[in-house]
């Protein structure tokens, strides 16, 4: 059977990924901060789903589980878990890191756990891909990162990881095609969960079925392409 690691699994995204492959069949490697939540253990109770305590800034967290998982080839390294910071902008909107207020500590945890958090996955779990069928390195970015696209300013911090890790994956492109591997990042859309607030316009079961049709879908010739849910290509 196929099989994904998800990170940022006990909620939000990350958890509607879990319960959509483990029906799908595939053997489902779900990592999360906090892996005992009851939603994830009701994910996990579908089959198919090994949950591993497990924090994208914890590098030797990481090479752990990459060592545990040795031998296991991993079609899907989904890279999903990501931070805000310390403010909501579902509560908060773009008054959360706006110019003359930003808060510098809370910029570097950001970075963390959007940028080195997933560059640390990938490297720790590169190998596993390569020994796998599908070979992809899927990271959820956000339009938000997109310089592009940025006409109303603010949200430094937050803007600023994710253009960043639009530029990792886009590397990870160039230097892990000779193994094979795609690697992309994704744009769920605006999603109706803790991190999107109440007013987003995008379910997560719809947004998540999407990515997956799009994931499913790619090949070598995508790599490094910028896509959002619903397979339209956003611009850097």
């Amino acid at each position: 059977m196929p099989s994904v690691l998800i990170t940022g699994a006990s909620r939000g995204l990350g958890l509607e990924f879990v319960r959509q492959y483990a029906a799908d069949g595939w053997q489902v490697f779900a990592c999360a901060r906090a892996p005992g939540t009851p939603p994830l253990a009701a994910a996990a109770a579908l089959g198919n789903v090994a949950v591993h305590a497990l924090d994208v800034t914890d590098r030797s967290a990481i090479t752990a589980l990459a060592r545990q998982l040795a031998g296991t080839p991993l079609d899907v390294l989904l890279n999903v878990a990501g931070s805000m910071g310390s403010r909501s902008f579902a509560s908060d909107g773009l008054e959360i890191q706006r110019f003359g207020a930003i808060d510098y500590e809370d910029w570097l945890r950001i970075l963390q756990v959007n940028v080195l958090g997933q560059a640390r996955m990938a490297e720790a779990f590169a190998g596993h891909v390569a020994a796998s069928e599908q070979r992809k390195v899927i990271t959820l970015s956000s339009m938000l990162g997109s310089m592009g696209l940025n006409t109303r300013g603010g949200l430094y911090a937050y803007r600023s990881s994710k253009a960043a890790l639009n530029a990792v994956m886009k590397s990870m492109a160039v230097d892990l095609q000779s193994k094979g591997i795609i690697a992309i990042p994704m744009h769920p859309g605006w999603v109706r969960t803790d991190m999107g607030g109440p007013n987003a316009t995008v379910d997560p079961v719809d947004s998540v079925a999407g990515m997956r049709r799009i994931i499913a879908g790619l090949t070598l010739a995508d790599s490094g392409r910028f896509l959002q849910y619903d397979g339209v290509e956003l611009p850097w």
